[in-house]
């Protein structure tokens, strides 16, 4: 069970950092940020993946919509800001 946790935080740093590099200009997220936003597109992406493709979503599907959990977070803080 552990072992399990370990890596699902790794795989969403990863992830998380993947998908952090796809989008251009700064992106001021902490590292625990950034773990969550790697299982989140995980997640996602899976659920997308089984839906179009009958089985789980793989990387590209995870780092594609990590990105754009990414992009979501600095549109909004960029919206938060501007008032």
């Amino acid at each position: 069970m552990i072992l399990l946790i370990v890596w699902i935080i790794l795989s969403g740093l990863v992830i998380g950092a993947l998908g952090r590099l796809v989008i251009p200009g700064p992106n001021p997220m902490s590292i625990p940020m950034t773990i969550l936003v790697g299982i989140g597109g995980s997640i996602v992406g899976g659920i997308v993946g089984r839906l179009l493709f009958g089985r789980p979503g793989g990387l590209i599907l995870a780092i594609v919509f990590s990105a754009a959990i990414v992009l979501l977070i600095q549109r909004s803080q960029r919206r938060r800001t501007a008032f």
